[in-house]
């Protein structure tokens, strides 16, 4: 890992993000070393150089201390977008644990994008954090299989760990549920997999899963996953090419069967899927003592 200098942390207030409904975005880290071989974030428009190597940023807790200090708005902190927040230097560093220890003592409210069982070491935290504003924990799974898991996410909890998480963080209040995204065409797009995935996330108490069945292919990261392809599953890339030639948006050719049967399944479970219900779900509560207030 290297340090690297930066002079921001937050991104500015946004009112009503569609997405999860964060209100700010911080990236603690620069890289992530998960070698998953799918990854949008070695995209060239992120300009992100040598992507591989984990890179933290200097004084990153007096700046976000500032920062949040100075907000006039609070609301939901989201982490996780570009960089992994629990990356394996994370145990070391914690600089993660202290933006949320940072967070909580501002009063704001966390949204953390993950693929990695360390964020059961903070659950303490974030159940403080949970007394007074929304909390939000996404794990990425896109496959039951660990096996597979192994082999397109190298360097990272498999996915049985991760559904533990999951059950940890549920057992203890805290919304918790899965990105299932990117459902890999070809690799994971079978309603096998994609039955497994809610029946063992239903099973671990989770709370939503949002899913999109298929994958993004821009710029370099398309060399990059065609080349690991090549190395993991020879021929498959052939296959790509005849389906998506350099489309960006590379839907799973059984997609409407897949959200049909997934639908079905969730909604047979309880669990949320669409976004609007996820963001409601997690933040009504807190909507509810804000306006009881007045």
């Amino acid at each position: 890992m290297e340090w690297i200098q930066a002079k921001t942390i937050l991104s500015g207030y946004a009112e009503n993000n569609n997405w999860f409904g964060v209100n700010y975005n911080m990236n603690l880290y620069k890289g992530c070393n998960h070698g998953c071989i799918y990854c949008d974030s070695r995209s060239d428009c992120y300009r992100v150089d040598n992507f591989d190597r984990v890179k933290a940023k200097e004084n990153v807790l007096p700046i976000l201390e500032r920062e949040l200090r100075s907000k006039r708005k609070t609301g939901v902190v989201g982490t996780g977008a570009m960089s992994d927040p629990y990356n394996p230097y994370e145990k070391k560093h914690q600089l993660t644990k202290g933006a949320l220890e940072l967070i909580n003592r501002y009063g704001f409210g966390a949204s953390i994008a993950t693929k990695s069982d360390l964020i059961v070491r903070d659950i303490d935290l974030l159940k403080r954090i949970a007394e007074h504003s929304p909390v939000l924990v996404k794990m990425t799974v896109t496959t039951a299989d660990d096996t597979l898991c192994r082999i397109i996410e190298p360097n990272v909890s498999p996915s049985s760990h991760r559904l533990k998480a999951i059950r940890r963080l549920s057992l203890e209040g805290i919304f918790a549920g899965i990105l299932m995204m990117p459902i890999l065409p070809f690799l994971e797009d079978t309603e096998d997999n994609i039955q497994s995935i809610i029946d063992l996330a239903y099973q671990s108490g989770a709370r939503f899963i949002y899913p999109a069945f298929g994958m993004t292919l821009r710029q370099n990261q398309r060399d990059w996953y065609y080349d690991k392809l090549d190395q993991l599953f020879p021929g498959l890339k052939e296959k790509y090419l005849a389906a998506y030639g350099n489309k960006y948006e590379c839907h799973s050719p059984r997609a409407k069967v897949l959200w049909r049967s997934f639908r079905s399944r969730c909604d047979h479970y309880g669990i949320l899927y669409r976004m609007e219900d996820i963001i409601k779900g997690y933040k009504e509560a807190y909507q509810v003592d804000q306006i009881s207030l007045f």
